[in-house]
């Protein structure tokens, strides 16, 4: 192993050896129980199978076959959602046919960011990870399961199913991607013209035909944003089927795939033979290698605080000191938009998943000896799924790049790090993300131009307040407290426009940034928020601010005491201000959710147990 990565996987395991402890206690308890259902009153296990067809009622009568839960995240109005319409049938066909039994559990929430991006809906997404564990939780709290499998792809919809599931750590699961849609218009195309719209030198008309032309058709966005990322952390942490990840919907390839998870659904039960229940299978070891695949993909920041949030539905404590040390240690392998001009398809046809983690095993970044949902070892997921006939077959994958421009091996890589800095100073803590920012735009000391609302900053934009001076723009009470921490990523156009004038310019905010920005410098998440007292609330106009990722630092050019004795200025949105699309709904989770620095959960983690409280061992 890179001695980094043991490291950090070694110290992950100390820090966490009373939770996961306490975890594994209390998922084992369970599965020494048996399924639930067996234990189940006879109106209770009538009300499960009344609207049961055959064989599905004398099945679930009888007790004598497993039975799998289905949890979906389908919608006919997002494109990576309505994929799954029809998938639920054709897993309980191949499920019964494999000697199980299958019931649609429930489904959950998804939201589109893209959609609410800039918009008061989007106040509401990351506090809908939360909502999605909850609801599969609902789902899966009838016990009448004995597996489960979790069908989501996009931003905050995969992480929130894994917490649901990993709370049901006792029942094997199988998460199930839909795939991306094939290519479209290039990403850099389509950013050159909302950054064309952005300074009025194309109309409405103009940017929405690029917008449609790349958004087209049914699967997730073909950038390498968070649903992409959510789906190359699933397959390493050994969740999804081998090579499942990115097959394109709608394809006899995507099917196969699907019929084989049910039929591995049934097979991973105690009664198929390979019991391997998701809570086992998430461990200390997967979190790493999750954390790893992510930095040598320069995936998604925002699971800067779903990866926190899914170690700690396991029972283990992952820190952002961790993800910076490995970021320092993991080379970057892969140039997929925003970090290079491919898409994920273009990633898949150089080689994709199974040579990724092939060149990751090879070099001694991931843990091979890891349960999967197909059996132990990671290196499964170095074999390339093949259809012959309607059916698909693993064989041995790419050994090499076919593509260096997008894909290299660990020994040549892009760069020798992740690109992902923690920063931290009189400002506080802050998560940046390099990898697709050019060196000489990184470090970035410049007056503040101070914001408590992304409307404000374009209205500045917009009337050229903005034009011909270096600036570091400080949005803040944007964090989860504030107004549940939306993605800023609708500033990006305007500030890579300022940027390329050869303005020097950077953003400081306690929000978050879209999986797809890039290009300027961020410095997001920052916690403490100012809406929480956080020093981003006593920044000034015209304060010198420095953003440096290179040595880690977040600071400002004004004395500590005359800063200490400044009062907080601004506010987040207070009372009336909050009605509308849904926010007023949310307000108990704005009151206690945690730091971006624990996840931003509104989930608290189980505490270790002591002589005086000690685990139950019922459930």
């Amino acid at each position: 192993m890179n001695p980094t990565v043991a490291e950090v996987t070694a110290r992950i395991t100390r820090r966490s050896a009373a939770t996961r402890t306490a975890y594994l206690a209390r998922i084992d308890a369970a599965t020494d129980q048996g399924p639930a259902r067996g234990k189940l009153a006879c109106a209770n296990l009538a009300h499960g199978f009344a609207a049961s067809d055959e064989p599905t009622k004398t099945g679930l009568r009888s007790g004598r076959k497993p039975n799998v839960a289905i949890v979906s995240s389908y919608n006919d109005m997002l494109s990576a959602h309505q994929p799954f319409r029809d998938v639920p049938e054709v897993l309980k066909k191949s499920i019964i046919k494999a000697g199980g039994l299958a019931q649609f559990a429930g489904g959950v929430p998804a939201m589109c960011d893209g959609i609410t991006q800039g918009r008061a809906g989007m106040e509401l997404s990351l506090f809908s990870r939360d909502l999605i564990a909850m609801s599969t939780a609902v789902a899966l709290s009838h016990d009448m399961f004995d597996a489960a499998m979790m069908l989501g792809v996009c931003d905050k919809i995969v992480p929130g199913l894994l917490i649901g599931a990993l709370s049901f750590g006792h029942l094997p699961t199988v998460f199930v991607p839909a795939g991306p849609m094939t290519s479209g218009l290039p990403n850099g195309e389509k950013a050159r013209v909302r950054q064309l719209y952005a300074e009025g030198k194309v109309g409405r008309e103009e940017l929405l035909e690029a917008e449609s032309a790349s958004y087209h058709s049914k699967g997730t966005c073909t950038f390498y944003g968070t649903a992409n990322s959510n789906q190359m952390l699933m397959e390493v942490m050994g969740l999804h089927l081998p090579d499942a990840t990115f097959a394109n919907p709608g394809t006899p390839l995507r099917a196969a795939l699907d019929r084989a998870a049910g039929e591995r659904a049934v097979a991973i039960t105690a009664a198929g033979g390979e019991p391997t229940p998701v809570g086992h299978l998430v461990d200390e070891r997967a979190i790493v290698n999750a954390c790893v695949a992510l930095l040598a993909t320069g995936g998604s920041t925002n699971h800067t605080m779903h990866l926190v949030a899914m170690a700690a539905a396991a029972g283990i404590t992952l820190t952002w000191d961790d993800l910076s040390d490995l970021s320092a240690a993991v080379p970057l392998l892969t140039r997929i938009y925003p970090n290079g001009s491919a898409d994920i398809n273009h990633f898949v046809a150089a080689g994709g998943t199974p040579f990724l983690i092939h060149t990751l095993l090879k070099h001694g970044y991931l843990h091979d000896d890891v349960l999967t949902v197909s059996g132990r070892g990671l290196w499964r997921h170095t074999n390339e799924a093949r259809l012959y006939g309607d059916k698909v077959v693993w064989e041995e994958g790419p050994k090499s790049s076919l593509d260096t421009s997008v894909l290299r091996p660990a020994d040549d890589p892009f760069a020798p790090d992740g690109g992902l800095r923690m920063l931290s100073g009189r400002l506080g803590r802050a998560v940046v993300k390099t990898s697709a920012v050019r060196p000489e735009h990184r470090a970035v000391t410049a007056p503040a131009v101070v914001f408590d609302d992304q409307a404000d900053f374009l209205a500045a934009f917009a009337a050229g307040r903005l034009d011909g001076r270096d600036l570091v723009a400080v949005i803040r009470y944007q964090g989860p407290a504030a107004n549940g921490m939306p993605e800023l990523h609708k500033l990006m156009p305007a500030l890579g426009v300022l940027q390329d004038r050869g303005q020097r310019v950077a953003i400081v905010t306690d929000g978050r940034m879209s999986g797809a920005s890039g290009k300027v410098t961020a410095a997001i998440h920052v916690t403490p928020e100012a809406a929480l007292g956080g020093p981003l609330g006593r920044v000034l106009d015209g304060d010198v601010i420095r953003v440096d990722p290179e040595t880690g630092l977040l600071d400002l050019d004004v004395p500590e005491a005359e800063f200490d004795r400044r009062p907080t200025t601004g506010r987040a949105p207070q009372g009336a201000e909050w009605a509308g699309t849904g926010r007023e709904l949310f307000a108990g989770f704005r009151a206690i959710v945690g730091t971006a620095e624990t996840g931003a959960s509104v989930i608290r983690p189980l505490p270790a147990p002591t002589e005086e409280a000690p685990v139950a061992q019922h459930v």
